[in-house]
């Protein structure tokens, strides 16, 4: 009876290793492979290209006349509202695909980061739609940099109290 059960579990054992192994292969399979190379390739090219548009902003504004801080509150502005209309579209998201961080690091994937739940959440309402969701990834990086401009504020602030700075 022993040797029944000892055979019993053997093949359990066996089936157990045999589904192991299956899965490690479908999760080889199904993962994706990149090429660390290949993907700063594509966000260095993203990312000159949003900063060969923002020169180009920047260079027309300066020939219309503006100033250099004029030129580049028009340079940001014009490129958020780029980011949005391509988020909007459905572009952007494309674009941050192929791009990475080259386009997802610049004031376009802020601007892009704030868009996207907009749109995607307004079919749920002004309130509990766009109201609630419109933060969901920019939220943190507002309060994160909110809290690091007090924290070095108060450092600052200390700093001067005592002659440092």
């Amino acid at each position: 009876m022993e040797e029944k059960e000892t055979n019993i579990e053997k093949e359990e054992q066996k089936k157990q290793k045999e589904q192991q192994k299956e899965y490690e292969q479908y999760v080889k399979a199904v993962t994706p492979t990149h090429n660390l190379w290949l993907q700063m390739l594509h966000a260095f090219i993203t990312g000159g290209i949003i900063c060969c548009i923002g020169q180009f902003i920047l260079n027309y504004a300066g020939n219309l006349g503006l100033d250099k801080q004029t030129a580049g509150s028009w340079c940001s502005l014009i490129l958020v509202l780029l980011s949005v209309v391509l988020t909007g579209f459905g572009i952007f998201p494309k674009i941050a695909k192929w791009g990475g961080a080259g386009a997802l690091v610049p004031i376009t994937g802020f601007a892009n980061s704030v868009a996207a739940p907009a749109i995607e959440y307004k079919a749920e309402g002004q309130v509990f739609g766009i109201g609630c969701k419109i933060f969901t990834i920019a939220g943190p990086v507002i309060l994160y940099g909110i809290f690091t401009s007090w924290v070095l504020g108060v450092v600052y602030w200390i700093g001067k109290c005592f002659g440092v700075f």
